[in-house]
């Protein structure tokens, strides 16, 4: 009666309608599954009608089967009792579309298909595998909250909603990935978040043809302005207050299932210059370090190309009293300042991989020890002298102060053209490249968001929460880049604290 199943992404329109023949169903969910070994069935009696219970064994809860049907059954006393009555799961769904319940079984339903009837009743029986929200490793805060996301999307939403307890929050969900299917999910408050920016964001999500839906990485180059551009136009979070504070602003996040990472939009590159401590602190301490984010941002770009444009071609620029210091470095190395700079970069990058990949009691000691040896012996070699070690090590430190692993990355790669460019044409050369680079952050865009705002375009009201941070209570007004419909945040405070 049935033929062979087509999968959900060669043919979306075909309804495989049930038949009141158990067996004949049961024939076609097996072909949709290939016969696959974790495919089990159970024959049952409900209201004196046989019916078989099909389900995945390895991605539903046996005990949420046993608590919701075969429990209920044994006690039923023989009444013809309504099956939506019988099972006491809370998701129960009746369809007489068989290829949707094969759909549906991949997510952890289970399905009862009962004889003589044109309908099945399919019921959540998922198993849900997931690790304690525990802290980010790579968001970690002094001060505040230490739940971090995990693999699960339902947990991650909850976390969310737990934080915003506001009719106004909205989830919308939506399917990606032709093949792999995997759900994501568009989160923003109703009312707040910008319509036309949102329609922008699910009509790209909605044209990603991919067969499949890795990570938020794959999400973002289908959806970002300019997938070429060294700077990230999204930003991604781990923490669920984080995602809470964006999300008052007026951006949109979206999760997906199998991702602890959740991306944000739009964005401006402040942003990525912002830290949950910045506001667990007090006005000064938040501002202090916020403002050495990006003085180390300066320095992990300029750094390495002011100093080769120093040697190279500036070298009366280096005070009289250390002159004599750099010259008995720099006089005994066989290579150039460029080249000089380039091992040692890349001497940094590869440790700092290195560390990433092995375990970890192993990656901190490859770091520290690694890190020693080589600096020590390319020193005594005469290959590299100490200020270029130095220099980059300086550098590589100022670039990890940033929180945002994709703008820190950003940074690192920028050095090598800026030195290339400070070894062929010196201050000039950097001065081109800074320009150019400055340029690009002006015309670039995040969701019809300008990415330098508000410096470009300038809204000196937006700079409260820019290089530093003002007081909370005087961010009345929300910031203009994140296109919120509702500009007012909070009304005036402190009228207490005003003189007479």
């Amino acid at each position: 009666m049935f033929g062979k199943s087509k999968s959900k992404s060669q043919n979306h329109n075909i309804k495989e309608h049930v038949s009141k023949s158990p067996e004949d169903n049961l024939r076609f969910i097996k072909e949709s599954f290939n016969n696959s070994s974790d495919l089990k069935t159970r024959s049952i009696s409900i209201n004196k009608k046989a019916g078989i219970l099909v389900y995945l064994e390895t991605v539903c809860d046996m005990e949420k089967i046993q608590n919701s049907v075969l429990i209920p059954l044994s006690k039923n006393s023989g009444e013809k009792i309504p099956i939506d009555q019988l099972i006491t799961s809370v998701r129960l769904e009746k369809s007489e579309d068989l290829d949707y319940g094969v759909d549906q079984m991949v997510r952890g339903h289970c399905l009862l298909i009962l004889e003589e009837q044109n309908c099945i009743y399919i019921f959540n029986a998922s198993k849900i595998n997931a690790r304690s929200p525990e802290e980010p490793s790579n968001e970690k805060v002094v001060r505040g909250s230490h739940a971090g996301f995990v693999e699960n999307l339902d947990i991650n939403l909850n976390l969310i909603r737990r934080r915003i307890t506001n009719r106004q929050l909205t989830i919308e969900y939506m399917e990606l990935g032709t093949e792999s299917n995997t759900r994501t999910a568009i989160i923003y408050m109703k009312g707040l978040a910008d319509e036309n920016m949102l329609s922008t964001l699910k009509e790209r999500m909605r044209s990603i043809s991919s067969d499949m839906l890795f990570s938020p990485g794959y999400l973002e180059e289908f959806i970002e302005d300019k997938p070429f551009s060294p700077f990230p136009q999204t930003i991604y979070s781990e923490r669920p207050d984080r995602v809470m504070a964006h999300l008052m602003d007026g951006r949109v996040a979206v999760l997906a299932e199998g991702s602890s990472d959740v991306v944000i939009a739009p964005v401006t590159i402040f942003s990525f210059f912002q830290s949950p401590d910045d506001y667990n602190s007090r006005v000064f301490a938040g501002s202090f370090f916020r403002l050495i984010r990006f003085v180390s941002f300066i320095v992990a770009l300029t750094f390495p190309s002011l100093y080769i444009a120093v040697i190279a071609f500036h070298f009366e620029v280096i005070p009289n009293e250390i002159v004599v210091l750099v010259k008995s470095s720099v006089e005994s190395v066989p290579f150039p300042p460029l080249i000089e700079a380039m091992i040692m970069a890349f001497t940094i990058e590869l440790i700092k991989e290195a560390g990433v990949r092995l375990p970890t009691p192993i990656g901190s000691t490859i770091g520290i020890v690694g890190g020693l040896i080589i600096g020590d012996a390319v020193i005594n070699a005469g290959l590299i002298s100490n200020m270029m070690v130095i220099i980059i090590a300086v550098t590589a430190v100022s670039s990890f102060t940033i929180p945002s692993y994709e703008m820190s990355t950003s940074i690192r790669l920028l050095t090598f053209p800026l030195m290339v460019s400070a070894a062929s044409l010196g201050f000039l050369g950097m001065a081109f490249s800074l320009m150019f680079i400055i340029g690009h952050l002006c015309k670039l865009e995040s969701f019809g968001t300008p990415y330098f705002a508000p410096l470009a375009p300038l809204t000196v009201r937006d700079l409260k929460d820019s290089f530093v941070r003002f007081p909370v209570w005087m961010f009345n007004n929300r910031q203009q880049d994140t296109q919120a419909k509702k500009r007012l945040r909070q009304h005036k405070n402190r009228e207490w604290d005003d003189e007479e």
